[in-house]
């Protein structure tokens, strides 16, 4: 039983860790009594109250339920008995051993003794104020070092940036560049406001240099997309060195980039430099809390090209966004100057990596295999050959799965087959685990063939 407890964190943590781990693989199954605490105490050779915590925290998970005098169980996950299982949203997992209800409560009432609510709940002019965009630079830290705060804007979520940037930087009937497969709120921007995205052929590293610049004289392209780490929904991240290509390449074209990142910090060390290293005159970067803390923030910050003024960039997000929200964005500058911002990004970049390790055992054997990277909220499931995405995402949904089929993401070039399967909307370990179970069996079995219907 020794063996029982592994892993880093608080010992009451690793308990429950490794409760959720064996009803996801089957070790536990619903009904089976656990030990009684101070046994397990003993064997374990903890304190009582450690135990007594790790059950109070599974119980808070729907891992296990107590029965009074006649012990702990394991119960069925909650969300069995709710409608879809969402593995098609992309929102970072909760993080266990956080309390976000707490953060919230400390983070609002240091924000409302340092600020006067009525200045919280009136206008103000976009783009942040100079102790929101100095927090944005701090939070661009990690990709960038010292950032100049100036260079800064704050958006109200990454989308609203997207927009004003395809606004600001391309005309009704422009092309604008990007990968075959992209995050569909660029295809949904491009297409509101007239513009025509056109697909620049790729290999194993990403968008291929010469091809870029084909495209760039065929259509006489002036702005070029990239989601350079952990792509969305490929998982793919693009070498330094081809980054490095890319941007010499745009620079003789004299082409603009919005370099879309919001994953960076989940590959962290193992990410190579943002473009915008390697063109900051060019570069407009994007980087968004709502895939590294919560969509709840609404929160973006944009590093404007060096050298290059924010007006054209605010009159287009003004347009449609006046301003983001005051409270959420005294909030979001607290959190990242007092810290709270990486302690809670740490804990979403942990879960989010036990998530993809558990992914991994259920669907790694599975035929199409898992093509997922080592970080990161998604993976991208190449479909065995009787599947078409279409066919898969509806037996799922038949099924009470939700999964994004390619077509959701396609730009141009070849049809993809594959899904993708997001692993942060459902709540708890254990419900992911068996969701991801039932979609294993359903990607192992055949769709059943049309009936004909006689009348």
């Amino acid at each position: 039983m020794g063996g029982f407890v592994r892993g880093a964190g608080p010992r009451y943590q690793q308990i429950v860790d490794a409760i959720e781990r064996a009803v996801a693989d089957g070790g536990l199954r619903v009904g089976d009594r656990l030990p009684a605490q101070r046994r397990l105490a003993d064997w374990l050779q903890v304190d009582l109250t450690t135990v007594t915590r790790a059950y109070a925290e599974a119980k808070r998970r729907h891992l296990l339920e107590a029965r009074g005098a006649m012990g702990s169980y394991v119960t069925a996950p909650k969300v069995e008995l709710e409608g879809l299982v969402d593995l098609g949203m992309n929102i970072p997992p909760p993080p266990a051993g956080l309390d976000l209800e707490d953060m919230l409560k400390r983070g609002l009432a240091q924000v409302l003794l340092r600020a006067d609510a009525d200045l919280l709940m009136t206008y103000h002019l976009g783009g942040g104020g100079q102790a929101d965009r100095q927090a944005g630079a701090l939070w661009l830290a990690p990709m960038f070092g010292s950032v100049d705060a100036r260079r800064v804007v704050v958006c109200p979520g990454a989308q609203a940036a997207l927009a004003a940037l395809v606004l600001a930087l391309s005309a009704p009937g422009d092309v604008i560049l990007a990968e075959p497969l992209i995050y569909p709120g660029v295809r949904a921007a491009a297409e509101q406001f007239g513009r025509r995205l056109v697909a620049v052929e790729c290999d194993a590293e990403g968008m291929l240099p010469d091809a870029l610049e084909r495209a760039c004289r065929t259509h006489g392209a002036r702005l070029l997309y990239l989601n350079p780490t952990q792509q969305n929904p490929t998982t793919a991240t693009l070498s330094a060195a081809r980054r490095r290509a890319l941007a010499e390449t745009a620079a003789r074209l004299d082409l603009r980039i919005i370099e879309d990142d919001p994953y960076w910090r989940f590959a962290a060390a193992a990410a190579p430099p943002p473009l915008a290293q390697f063109a900051p005159q060019r570069v407009y970067y994007i980087s968004t809390l709502s895939k590294c803390l919560s969509p709840g923030l609404r929160t973006a910050f944009v590093l404007l090209p060096d050298g290059v003024g924010e007006d054209g960039f605010l009159a287009a997000l003004r347009s449609f966004a006046l301003m983001s929200t005051p409270l959420t964005t005294a909030l979001v500058t607290q959190w990242i100057h007092d810290g709270s911002a990486d302690a809670l990004h740490q804990g979403v970049r942990e879960e989010a990596r036990l998530r993809l390790g558990l992914a991994g055992q259920v669907l790694g054997g599975a035929p199409g295999g898992l093509d997922g990277g080592a970080s990161g909220i998604h993976v991208w499931y190449p479909l065995p050959s009787y599947w078409t995405p279409a066919d898969l995402a509806h037996a799922a949904r038949a099924e009470g799965l939700a999964v994004t089929p390619a077509g959701a993401f396609q730009a141009g070039g070849a049809a993809a087959s594959a899904i993708r399967i997001s692993l942060g909307g459902v709540r708890d370990r254990a419900a992911l685990g068996a969701a991801l179970k039932k979609l294993s069996a359903l990607l192992a079995r055949r769709p059943q063939g049309a009936q004909e219907i006689v009348v």
